[in-house]
């Protein structure tokens, strides 16, 4: 999945409609390509995100769970925990390729 599409489902507060909008964007640049259409495509890309957060949007609305909301604040400290340790693995692996580099 994207990383910068976040679960918005049984969130308290519920997820808004920017956000519908927001992860509709940007599962529509992935889809696309591109992070900006050409004048040429603006209307269908536009048209697509806004199809597609009005769906998203009757997703959430019609999902039904037993699990108690997730905390907004918690579901955010996990991602960026899981995030630093990402970049962290980047930064080892990055730094162990120059020293092989170097002892070449």
């Amino acid at each position: 999945m994207c990383r910068n599409i976040v679960p918005l489902n049984n969130l308290e507060p519920a997820a808004t409609d920017e956000e519908c909008h927001d992860a509709a964007l940007q599962f529509v640049r992935k889809i696309a390509g591109t992070n900006a259409p050409s004048r040429a495509n603006q209307a269908v890309f536009d048209r697509a995100v806004a199809e597609i957060a009005h769906a998203a949007r009757h997703l959430l609305d019609d999902l039904v769970t037993t699990a108690p909301p997730k905390n907004r604040a918690d579901e955010a400290a996990k991602r960026q925990a899981r995030s630093a340790e990402r970049y962290e693995a980047i930064r080892v692996y990055q730094q162990e390729k120059r020293a092989a580099r170097a002892a070449s």
